[in-house]
């Protein structure tokens, strides 16, 4: 047996790595992991006007921000050549930070390692950082360069697009997701990304398709060309897939950015608030409000000149700006606090709904209800666009999303009714009697089934035909219908609107209205979820 001392006396066994040389190990094993995957792949990333993955983390993030999560993470595939020596980070780069002091998650695909492809390991990475969000409450801002999933990895390859888009879809109404598509996102890839919150792209550098011009040439015989088929220009004012496309990467950024400040951190939180220096509800009006409608009716006037004059330093983050221009939804502020905004815009399509206005603001009405944002909807519909083309593209269906997601928000709904609010399009664009909490009305209104040209012609054209003066006829009933069915005081006396205010006396109300709903509360039914008209 040997005692104490005597293997005190014992000479100490050789240390196999030093301290010193496991800590250089470790540095060494860093220094790999985080330099490109391919030099010359990065090159051609400048040469294209792209940044690697790394560079656009930094250009998002604020300074020093960042802590890089599982960076020694590689592939464990030795299938047909692929390359075990490759650096670790396996395609994409994961980990969290801050944007303007806030918490966010972050990951970024990287084409200079394996092409940006898709194996497990991505899905293992990712997979956890939506798990930390969920967990922490923050928003995820995800960068899209791939070319697909990885052939050697096989089904791996596509259960890793799986726990990813499981993950998104739980945090879905949670906390925001945001996707950047900065280089090739196809095949399944697209549909991880279509089921966040929203898409930025970049013009001619980004694309998204399902089924490339290759195999589309193939099977129908049909050429196309790449930017044609999933350029950001298609998808951000043809398809709506794109809620903005920016100039550049930079540009790409910088809308997020701006995005996330609107935005809270998570849906048992409230958005970032700013003080301001004016009690906006203790000043003057805005008079030129009072001159923007037209005296004629059917001539248009740019809904941009009266959300300028409602919020706070005439600023509006529009989402889908170049898509279903006949709606406008976007961001602001009044009195510092977030606010949506829809507006029907007069100057496309006389302001009417059609397919595409309709799901454009459903799923912004949606998306404000998720995260608690209040919504302000100002109103100058003539209804629902007429036509084959509308009603053989389903805007029965579709057009009931609109007035279903109204229905369904529970957040505070103030409309602004600035002229024309007719037939269906009156009651899907947040009506009292769709739940409005407040509905105001400007003396310019009209309010009812149709308008009085067309109401006249249809109940009085037997009269207008047998007459010896038509014209005078139809002015004087024309009067007559205006006074009594389209009149905004016929629909506040009756409470479909709660008041008739001058337009330059609107923010002050919209604000007031603002800060006695701020403390609204509804509680859920008892049912597992709606099932809105898909």
């Amino acid at each position: 047996m040997t005692t104490q001392n005597e293997s005190a006396s014992q000479p100490a066994r050789a240390v196999r790595h030093t301290t010193a040389e496991r800590i250089e190990e470790y540095r060494e094993r860093q220094r790999l992991a985080r330099r490109p995957g391919s030099p010359r792949a990065a090159m051609r990333q400048h040469v294209l006007g792209k940044h690697t993955a790394r560079e656009r983390i930094e250009l998002l993030l604020d300074d020093g921000s960042f802590m890089e999560t599982d960076p020694l993470a590689r592939h464990r595939s030795a299938n047909f050549g692929i390359d075990g020596r490759r650096p670790a980070g396996d395609g994409v780069i994961t980990g969290l930070g801050t944007v303007d002091g806030r918490q966010v998650c972050v990951y970024a695909q990287d084409a200079t390692s394996f092409n940006g492809s898709v194996g497990e390991v991505f899905g293992e990475k990712v997979g956890k950082l939506l798990d930390i969000a969920m967990q922490i409450g923050c928003p995820v801002i995800g960068m899209n360069d791939s070319s697909g999933a990885r052939l050697q990895e096989g089904v791996l390859a596509l259960s890793a697009y799986g726990k990813v888009a499981r993950r998104v879809v739980t945090a879905s109404g949670m906390i925001p997701q945001i996707s950047v598509i900065m280089g090739v996102c196809a095949g399944g890839a697209v549909y991880t990304p279509a089921a966040t919150d929203f898409i930025v792209m970049v013009d001619r550098t980004s694309h998204m398709f399902v089924t490339g011009p290759d195999v589309i040439r193939s099977v129908t015989g049909e050429t196309v060309g790449l930017e044609e088929l999933g350029g950001a220009s298609v998808h951000a004012r043809r398809t709506g897939n794109a809620h903005y496309m920016a100039a550049d990467e930079e540009d790409a950024l910088a809308y997020v950015k701006d995005l996330l400040s609107y935005l809270p951190s998570n849906n048992l939180t409230e958005p970032p608030s700013y003080p301001t220096s004016v009690d906006a509800a203790g000043t003057a009006g805005d008079l030129e409000l009072d001159s923007v409608i037209p005296d004629v009716s059917e001539q248009p006037y740019d809904m941009h000149q009266v959300i300028e004059r409602l919020v706070d330093d005439g600023d509006l983050l529009e989402v889908h700006p170049e898509f279903a221009q006949n709606i406008l939804c976007g961001f602001a502020r009044m009195e510092g606090h977030t606010i949506g905004v829809v507006a029907n815009q007069p100057l496309h399509l006389a302001g009417s709904l059609d397919i595409d206005a309709a799901e454009k603001a459903a799923r912004f009405v949606r998306f404000c209800d998720a995260f608690g944002v209040p919504i302000l909807t100002l109103v100058d519909v003539p209804g629902f666009l007429p036509g084959t083309v509308q009603e053989y593209g389903g805007i029965i269906r579709r057009g009931a999303k609109l007035g279903f997601a109204y229905i369904e928000s529970t957040v505070p709904k103030i409309t602004v009714i600035t002229r024309r609010a007719f037939g269906g399009g009156y009651a899907v664009m947040g009506s009292k009697e769709l739940g409005a909490d407040l509905c105001f009305a400007w003396p310019t209104a009209e309010i009812g089934v149709m308008g009085a040209r067309g109401g006249v012609d249809l109940l009085f054209h037997r009269d207008l035909a047998a007459s010896d003066d038509p014209a005078t006829l139809e002015r004087s009933l024309t009067e007559q219908y205006e006074e009594t069915l389209t009149s905004p005081y016929a629909a506040a006396e009756r409470g479909c609107v709660d008041d008739i205010i001058a337009p330059s006396e609107t923010r002050i109300a919209v604000i007031k209205a603002l800060r006695a709903l701020r403390s609204k509360r509804v509680a859920p039914l008892p049912k597992k979820h709606s099932n809105i008209p898909l």
